[in-house]
């Protein structure tokens, strides 16, 4: 992340308070409350009633996020996604310029159409190639994708899920994120691409928590 971008999303930790609820704005914010949020609202795989919640905060255009997503997330999904035991949520943490930020709108575009992870695997496949987040490209995309191109058009050019975007973004960098990707299991935080190996073995040591507590984290 550059020295621009560092201080932009300093900037926009500032309306983190915005993002939580009502009921969260009554007292001081806690860690605990924001991860709840993350865990409630937004694209999600997996059961609502999986004991270990993992949120990635993550950056179409970042390398090493779509590291993740080619090596580790299938592996995750076929061994705890699928299998009911964690829930899988995607957040923004666009920091690498417009290009992300438009990226980022665009997946909640199609989100709107029911194809968020359809669009997500799209862009992650897509980064490699130069210009891959133009307008133009992800315009095409949706067509690919064969969402409705005037509604998803209309979504983009309007940029109403900006706010959306700057807001988890926000969120990221109050939680102590600094660069891309980050991940929060049962809320303990998780910096870049670690392979498998590392979150099977976080993942496992949650589950036996759990099953002796009787209690999921959000």
């Amino acid at each position: 992340m550059n020295r621009a971008n560092r201080i932009i999303v300093a900037l926009l930790s500032l309306i983190v308070v915005s993002f939580l609820s009502t009921a969260a704005l009554s007292q001081p914010t806690k860690r605990d409350e924001i991860f709840a949020y993350l865990a409630k609202d937004g694209s999600k795989r997996g059961s609502d009633k999986a004991p270990v919640t993992l949120v990635e905060f993550s950056d179409f255009q970042c390398s090493f996020c779509r590291k993740f997503w080619q090596t580790t997330l299938p592996l995750l999904d076929k061994k705890y996604i699928r299998t009911g035991k964690v829930r899988f949520s995607y957040r923004h943490f666009a920091v690498f310029g417009k290009p992300s930020e438009i990226a980022a709108q665009a997946v909640e575009c199609a989100g709107e159409q029911g194809k968020f992870w359809e669009y997500h695997d799209k862009l992650f496949a897509s980064a490699g190639s130069p210009l891959a987040f133009t307008d133009g490209k992800l315009k095409g995309y949706a067509k690919e994708l064969q969402l409705k191109s005037q509604t998803f058009n209309q979504c983009l050019d309007s940029e109403k899920h900006l706010k959306k975007v700057e807001g988890e973004t926000a969120i990221a960098v109050f939680l102590g994120a600094r660069g891309t990707p980050v991940f929060f299991l049962n809320g303990q935080m998780l910096v870049g691409a670690q392979p498998f190996e590392v979150f099977e073995s976080l993942i496992e040591e949650e589950l036996k928590k759990v099953s002796s507590s009787g209690k999921a984290k959000p």
